[in-house]
């Protein structure tokens, strides 16, 4: 090899090993950068927390809900479950990146979420591409929807908070994974039922300024097999639609005495059918109750 070929090669390498040490840095700093906002969004998250009361579930307060319902309680919760105070739950799964169409990538996350004042912090990772996580925060804190989204923590492609629209959506994804922690779902917890029929019922919550009604329908089995809202904020084309929104969950198990679901997918209702964007699955889940 001839010294200008030997000089040419350990340029070449030196550039490798730069952009190497280049990358390498900017996805620490990026990580580094994540993890101190996701702190601070939790400090925000726990510094909202109330008094829960009662600190146990009495099967009396159930006499007077619709009868779907009451079934559902019995089913789910046994008398004298203590009240759910804050759940740290991961996920793995699916997340479509498609508007319009199905564009299926994998996530995990990890979610917290307190009970009083109702709240929550989706942590997630979502796969765009080898070597490139989109950082995604869903939340709502202290009355505030917030949705943050970077690349690699590091370039923000999505940045929506402290509007109206926004804090019902959040409040709809808290009050639609309440079968999670089902102690929220309780009257003594704020909740409002109204019948519909033998296998669906309206449940109404409110906080600070948003109120919101959605349709809970329950399966054979007297647990609830879906969660509806007529209208949530669809992002299409740079502008939001309200669109028919709604959950599905099966899988039920036994988690700490309770009666949930593992499994889960979420769809807009579109007129030509249902666009499914998030089908996930609980890897994780760990209470804390109310003393």
């Amino acid at each position: 090899m001839t010294k200008t070929r030997m000089r040419l090669l350990i340029v070449l390498v030196g550039i490798v090993v730069a952009l190497m040490v280049g990358t390498t840095f900017a996805v620490n700093y990026g990580s580094y950068r994540w993890r101190s906002d996701t702190e601070e969004l939790r400090a925000r998250l726990e510094a909202g927390r109330l008094p829960i009361k009662p600190a146990t579930y009495d099967a009396r307060e159930l006499e007077s809900l619709p009868a779907p319902v009451q079934r559902y309680f019995r089913i789910a919760l046994k008398d004298g479950q203590p009240i759910i105070a804050s759940i740290k739950v991961a996920h793995a799964g699916q997340f479509s990146m498609g508007e319009t169409e199905a564009k299926w990538v994998p996530f995990t996350s990890d979610q917290a979420v307190i009970t009083r004042r109702p709240g929550f912090d989706w942590d997630a990772r979502i796969r765009m591409a080898p070597g490139l996580d989109a950082f995604v925060h869903d939340a709502y804190v202290a009355g505030e929807g917030i949705l943050h989204a970077t690349l690699l923590g590091l370039v923000t492609v999505a940045n929506m908070r402290g509007t109206p629209e926004a804090a019902q959506g959040e409040l709809m994804r808290f009050f639609a994974e309440a079968v999670w922690y089902p102690t929220a779902l309780l009257p003594s917890q704020g909740v409002r039922w109204e019948a519909v029929d033998n296998s669906s019922a309206k449940a109404t919550m409110k906080d600070g300024d948003t109120t919101l009604t959605m349709l809970f329908r329950f399966n054979e089995e007297g647990l609830i097999g879906s969660v509806r809202a007529e209208a949530r904020s669809r992002a299409v084309n740079g502008a939001t639609v309200p669109t028919p929104w709604e959950g599905r969950l099966w899988g039920y198990e036994l988690r700490d005495g309770m009666r949930i679901p593992l499994e889960a997918e979420v769809a807009w209702q579109l007129a030509d059918g249902a666009l499914p964007y998030w089908r996930g699955r609980i890897t994780e889940i760990k209470y804390e109750f109310a003393r």
